[in-house]
């Protein structure tokens, strides 16, 4: 049996939203968004490169400074290690959800995953190459898991990766650039473009990040 999320009332997760913001915008010296634009009135898939601890934190900030302004937002949802999640029981307030690869519930959770998608202004976040790698890594490795939730899904939900990198340059603290990118619809996910469409991505904004430029982003 999977143990399913269960969401702050909206005003204390807002507020929580809010308070991790302003957070993030002391821990670092810039967090730029390169984004894209949203279709109305879907629910979003968001993958990112998955590279330690932060990740989680990013993905929040991303959703509620790239997403939010534009489209409302009903509940942010992730997948956990039942382990992780079972140790950290409160990470199913803020919309964690378990997971145990290759058992008996793995199924059960892909569905659950499905039915958070199928609903308008839910965002699911999803690690799809699953492992902990170096942000600049020249090639990300995708696991199969999306080919097997994404045909459960039903409405309407777009997909969205963001390559996350990290640079210093010319401060002490580190500055966050968010390499958004429109995969599309499920409904025409074909899963080789899809890797190929990412690494190729992946690999424009690690070049992106080469060199310093202090004009405005």
């Amino acid at each position: 049996m999977i143990i399913k999320a269960k969401l702050l009332p909206r005003p204390i997760f807002m507020a929580s939203l809010r308070l991790l913001r302003w957070c993030m915008r002391k821990l670092f010296n810039k967090l730029v968004i390169h984004d894209v634009k949203l279709q109305n009135q879907s629910s979003y898939l968001l993958m990112c490169n998955h590279t330690g601890f932060w990740d989680g934190f990013w993905a929040f900030y991303l959703c509620y400074c790239a997403i939010y302004p534009k489209q409302k937002i009903n509940g942010f949802y992730f997948m956990s290690l039942k382990k992780q999640l079972q140790k950290n029981p409160w990470m199913k307030y803020f919309g964690s959800f378990s997971i145990v690869p290759h058992s008996r519930t793995y199924l059960e959770s892909l569905s659950y995953a499905a039915e958070i998608l199928s609903k308008p202004g839910n965002i699911l976040l999803m690690y799809p190459q699953g492992n902990l790698e170096s942000q600049y890594v020249r090639h990300i490795d995708m696991k199969d898991g999306i080919c097997k939730l994404l045909p459960m899904v039903k409405g309407k939900c777009q997909l969205l990766w963001s390559s996350n990198l990290t640079e210093y340059f010319e401060s002490l603290k580190p500055s966050i650039y968010f390499h958004m990118l429109d995969c599309g619809s499920h409904e025409d996910f074909n899963f080789e473009e899809f890797k190929n469409q990412v690494n190729q991505h992946h690999l424009q904004a690690i070049k992106k990040q080469f060199r310093y430029t202090d004009e405005p982003e």
